[in-house]
């Protein structure tokens, strides 16, 4: 799936200041992400429609500007959700509108007609997501990870700054080849419960795991910075996914 390709989580993750300075002459990125349950045994039916059928859609409504960006995620390792569709968006306003006009278009293009999807991937849960530091001009990697964090809600400002203005010197120092090819961090703007979602992709999962592992000794260790243990205080459990793209 060549072209199925997002935003890099970040959504993805996500470089230096000059990235984020042209990051803020773009304007804001919104994240709608849908989180399927599917079963298992007919995953591979699901996967064949959307690469056939759903993917001239979207890819007409990203030529369109009726959406940033979309992706299609396949889950490796994780918990019940199985695959993610994701459409970025530069506000709110937008990002709901285009839901409604996709969906218009699939209709009319006789989209999967069986409903095969909706019988496999019977359940979901939606999110919208805000990116609020990340790389988002840069593709993400066919793999990613996704840390989806419960914070305490009076103190999410907090985290936000000092993703900002802490660890994302850190992340973006850790960027290039054998390492990671985008990393964000968004926050919740309607969905479940968890409020913070960190996203980091990589050629592939060895480069990626290895980085990962780097970057926490860097914040956690002996050395790292005190805001560290700060930030494990307000976003204080999280669940991990790890994504093919």
């Amino acid at each position: 799936m060549k072209k199925l390709f997002m935003l890099s989580l970040a959504l993805l993750l996500v470089q230096t200041t000059s990235l984020q300075a042209k990051d803020k002459e773009e304007g804001d990125t919104y994240v709608y992400a849908t989180y399927f349950k599917c079963d298992t045994t007919k995953q591979k039916d699901v996967d064949a429609i959307v690469e056939k059928e759903w993917a001239p859609v979207y890819e007409k409504a990203v030529a369109n500007k009726l959406i940033k960006s979309w992706s299609y995620l396949k889950h490796h390792t994780g918990g019940q959700w199985r695959r993610v569709t994701v459409n970025t968006a530069s506000s709110m306003g937008e990002l709901l509108t285009a839901q409604d006009k996709i969906g218009e278009m699939l209709e009319a293009a006789k989209v999967d007609p069986n409903d095969v999807f909706g019988a496999t991937c019977n359940s979901h849960d939606d999110y919208i997501w805000k990116l609020e530091s990340g790389n988002q001009t840069v593709q993400a990697a066919e793999a990613s990870i996704s840390v989806y964090e419960i914070c305490d809600m009076s103190k999410e400002e907090r985290a936000d700054e000092i993703i900002k203005t802490v660890m994302a010197p850190i992340y973006n120092a850790n960027i290039g080849k054998g390492k990671l090819s985008s990393w964000g961090w968004l926050s919740h703007q309607v969905g479940g419960k968890y409020r913070r979602l960190f996203t980091m992709s990589a050629a592939n999962y060895t480069d990626l795991m290895k980085t990962r592992a780097h970057i926490l000794e860097t914040m956690y260790g002996d050395q790292g910075p005190a805001e560290a243990k700060e930030l494990t205080e307000i976003c204080t459990s999280h669940t991990d996914y790890l994504w093919d793209r």
